[in-house]
């Protein structure tokens, strides 16, 4: 795992309880945590609690029970504005976070929120853009672009603030397969950057990835986490969260694959099948010099 445990938490959230207007308990005994250089995947089916906990990491959604404390400062009504800086949230609807006439507009709206002088602001926004090489949409009229396209604008909406961490909802969804991999792509690009991430998907392909920790939820709660390798191979606890593992898994345990390293992502699994391959024909051709 790649994230660093031993470090203090950039986010540190216990919610003994969250329940909305109408009643639903969207959350109950969560503890979450959020370690410097990790990617983290929130897993689990609809209405597990996977968006109402992200929604909490910002401070967009409060514990009625509970604290959380971003980069070491306890969080309440007088400093949501430092959570928020700390953890950009790139929500699912793209839409509900392009507010300006044209993406370059857009992209710098935080900061002049913050009191940034104009011309750093633009600076800094054509700097965010161009980490997710995004660039060439600055001045298009964001509500027109693309779905994959509208992800990147919302990406560097968070990213021109500098943050610590930024949680993705469903990233990829509604995308179609080159806009995924462009997404996917500039999340790990992000990642490698210094910037810690937290996103919830249903494409665990996906999840196993680009994460280096997995959180399995379940009706509000996180039922149980680990690497990709502790949970995707873990029938029980993905059968108690009604999910399925990997493609990879599934390969490897369909053909009965004998190894020690269990693999959970494409690449690992074709990697290991290749490796198999050469073992068998190197023995096949001693086998061969031998009859001869």
């Amino acid at each position: 795992m790649k994230g660093n445990e031993t470090a203090d938490p950039l986010v540190d959230l216990h919610c003994e309880a969250h329940t909305y207007p109408d009643g639903t308990v969207g959350m109950h005994d969560v503890d979450f945590q959020v370690y410097p250089d990790e990617v983290v995947a929130l897993i689990g089916g609809n209405g597990a609690g996977k968006s109402t906990l992200m929604e909490h990491l910002n401070a967009t959604l409060v514990p009625d029970e509970g604290e959380l404390v971003v980069d070491g400062t306890p969080i309440n009504e007088d400093n949501k504005s430092h959570a928020r800086k700390e953890v950009g949230f790139v929500f699912q609807d793209a839409d509900t976070q392009l507010v300006a006439p044209t993406v370059l507009d857009d992209v710098l709206f935080g900061l002049q929120n913050y009191g940034v002088p104009a011309d750093e602001a633009k600076e800094r926004a054509r700097e965010a853009l161009a980490t997710v090489d995004a660039g060439y949409l600055e001045d298009r009229i964001p509500h027109y672009l693309s779905g994959g396209e509208k992800r990147l604008v919302g990406l560097a909406g968070v990213l021109v603030l500098e943050p610590s961490v930024i949680v993705l909802d469903e990233p990829l969804a509604g995308l179609d397969p080159n806009r995924s991999r462009l997404v996917a792509d500039r999340i790990e690009q992000i990642h490698e950057e210094g910037i810690s991430v937290v996103l919830s998907t249903h494409d665990i392909d996906f999840a196993a990835d680009v994460a280096d920790r997995i959180c399995v939820m379940s009706e509000g709660n996180v039922i149980d986490e680990g690497t990709p390798r502790e949970v995707f191979y873990d029938l029980e606890l993905l059968a108690e969260a009604n999910l399925h593992p990997p493609s990879a898994v599934r390969v490897a345990r369909d053909i009965g694959l004998d190894i020690e390293t269990q693999p959970v992502t494409e690449a690992e699994l074709v990697e290991l099948l290749s490796e198999d391959e050469s073992e068998r024909t190197a023995t096949s051709q001693v086998d061969g010099h031998r009859t001869d």
